[in-house]
């Protein structure tokens, strides 16, 4: 089971993050020790040398772990026909108790990945590199969290057996049931979508404001958010039962199946795009008046402001798109 090519590219993608991760969390501890730009000493040239090279091995380690991302679950999805019961990545990732802890820290893992990959811009723009203790300290809690994830990846892979029985994702995602899922598959179809538009229109809003007043970014950043958990909430109450065309076919993971052209992915990807650059711009503004990015962040900030909602757009489009050329009828 292990020896499949997307499980082997998982895992050492995984090793290789696992291994720059400790490397980067080494120099980080010496960088917040002594790192002093007013020192003209040898030992500073060194360490100043040092941050591209581990800014850049690090970046390309968090870059590979975004694409880690869709590999996993496109393969948990691949996979559900090894196992009995499975129906697609539900029970691939029922199949043990490390798979869904396993695709929660890869999530967890994207963010912080994004959030790194444009704190090291920002660091970049400036010439005295104002935000290298920041990025740096930020690598030591990023670490914990790629070891984590590849822990328990390597765990879930070693642990997959084709003789379990697992369950489907029709036994996850109905009202019926206890939990967290249950509960967002119960939330009634109308009040799914005035919750979805009214967050739209807030998101909008506020992004709007942050692009004319330049502020108010970190009010930005809450509502993506909130808008990732209800954009989830809506997929899985009422937007995948216009997929499915089906009322009571709630699974969040069948609509990335091929027979459904893939849907999913068009909703996922613009949804977690808009939502890691609203956190970015939420970001960035806590380094505002820091004298060197005083100039060139407001650029940073207009540009991942617009890449957020661009990618919220992109997300509400798509559900715009599922419901009108459904033929499933749930109002009137």
């Amino acid at each position: 089971m292990i020896f499949r090519v997307p499980i082997l590219a998982l895992l050492l993608v995984a090793a290789l993050a696992a291994l720059v991760a400790l490397w980067s969390s080494g120099f980080a501890v010496t960088v917040l020790r002594r790192w002093n730009l007013s020192d003209t000493g040898p030992a500073q040239l060194r360490r100043e040398r040092m941050t591209e090279l581990v800014s850049t091995l690090f970046g390309a380690v968090m870059i590979a772990e975004l694409a880690a991302l869709l590999l996993f679950v496109f393969n948990a999805d691949r996979m559900a026909a090894l196992f009995v019961g499975a129906m697609c990545a539900v029970g691939t990732l029922g199949v043990n108790p490390y798979g869904f802890p396993a695709l929660y820290l890869k999530i967890a893992v994207f963010f912080a990945a994004v959030l790194w990959l444009v704190l090291d811009r920002a660091d970049k723009m400036a010439r005295d590199y104002p935000l290298t203790k920041v990025k740096y300290g930020a690598i030591l809690g990023i670490a914990v969290l790629v070891l984590a994830d590849g822990a328990t990846e390597l765990t879930y892979f070693l642990n997959l057996k084709t003789d379990v029985i697992t369950s489907c994702c029709s036994k996850l995602f109905v009202p019926a049931n206890e939990g967290l899922s249950d509960e967002l598959a119960s939330v009634s179809p109308a009040m799914a979508l005035v919750l979805l538009a009214g967050t739209g229109v807030l998101v909008a809003l506020s992004g709007a404001l942050s692009l004319w007043s330049g502020r108010f970014h970190a009010v930005f950043a809450v509502l993506s958010a909130v808008m990732f958990g209800v954009g989830l909430m809506a997929v899985i109450s009422v937007i995948s039962s216009y997929v499915y065309e089906h009322p009571n076919h709630h699974c969040p993971f069948c609509i990335l199946k091929p027979e459904y052209g893939y849907f999913g992915y068009a909703l996922y990807v613009p949804l977690f795009l808009g939502t890691a650059s609203g956190l970015g711009a939420g970001m960035l503004s806590f380094f505002a008046r820091i004298p060197s990015l005083q100039a060139p962040l407001p650029r940073l900030l207009r540009s991942m402001t617009w890449l957020a909602l661009g990618g919220f757009a992109g997300f509400g489009l798509a559900c715009l798109y599922a419901i009108l050329r459904s033929n499933l009828i749930l109002f009137g």
